[in-house]
């Protein structure tokens, strides 16, 4: 199970970062669709994690699974790349864009003038967004909210992997076949 996980898990990481690494320049000029991006990326990334599991009970668990030890190998996949994620966004946050908050903080505004929002919600959203830039950097903090922002991505597609994937062995199967489950 070690290798698969760590194979799939590095993948799946590696994509992620890879993508940010390319959309984090870009989302810096600001758009409207980089929610839809960001997010997009990791449910590709998360994908691998799907395969990952399908790899488990192909190889290892002789085309059969249940639902928890298919949980248990796409959380592990999920955990790795989420902590690849929080790795490379910590390095880049703090040597290469320290400055991100005070962008993002900056776009949220002008969006929220440019549609039309009170003055009172503004001053309101202002002082949340002031608030998150004097937590944010505590590197524990960042890395747990940086965290959250995968995680619960991974845990649907795992979710999701999990109850697809499972399979019981077969009333025709070996008794061996069947303990090894």
């Amino acid at each position: 199970m070690q290798k698969i996980v760590l194979r799939f898990g590095l993948a799946s990481g590696g994509i992620l970062v890879a993508i940010s690494a390319v959309m984090l320049p870009l989302c810096m000029r600001g758009g409207d669709y980089n929610e839809v991006i960001g997010y997009s990326s990791m449910v590709l990334s998360f994908l691998l994690v799907f395969f990952g599991v399908r790899s488990y009970r192909d190889t290892v668990a002789g085309g059969t699974i249940g639902f928890g030890k298919a949980f248990q190998v796409g959380i592990l996949i999920t955990l790795i790349t989420c902590a690849m994620y929080v790795i490379a966004w910590e390095i880049a946050y703090f040597n290469f864009f320290p400055n991100f908050l005070d962008v993002y903080s900056a776009h949220v505004l002008a969006k929220m003038r440019s549609t039309g929002a009170s003055e009172a919600a503004i001053r309101e959203t202002a002082a949340k967004l002031a608030d998150l830039a004097k937590h944010y950097t505590n590197p524990f903090y960042n890395s747990a909210i940086t965290f959250m922002e995968v995680f619960p991505v991974g845990l649907i597609v795992t979710l999701v992997s999990a109850a697809i994937l499972r399979r019981k062995p077969r009333p025709d199967a070996p008794a061996s076949a069947v303990a090894a489950v």
